[in-house]
């Protein structure tokens, strides 16, 4: 699912301005300088991107079921809940 990744990518390092390529899987949001509501405005781009919705509670991010910790983590679960809602709805 390589462009889950570079999509998931593309969104994160616009949020963070930077360029793609300036995004490590590694990095967490707050190394890419992306606060409360860029990470809120991030999860709405994903949700249209991907036609998806991801279970993340921006009163407290930490207690939900959804990954943020790192670039990675948020692409894995991208790619989990794609496979999940797609799969389940027939969907592409």
């Amino acid at each position: 699912m390589t462009d889950v990744r570079d999509k998931v990518i593309g969104i994160i390092a616009e949020q963070a301005v930077l360029e793609p390529a300036d995004v490590s899987a590694d990095a967490t949001l707050d190394d890419l300088g992306i606060d409360s509501l860029g990470l809120v405005e991030s999860i709405f781009a994903i949700e249209e991107a991907f036609d998806i919705s991801v279970p993340f509670n921006a009163n407290a991010p930490e207690a939900g079921d959804f990954d943020i910790s790192s670039v990675d983590a948020i692409v894995a679960g991208i790619e989990r809940l794609i496979a999940e809602q797609h799969g389940r709805t027939g969907g592409a």
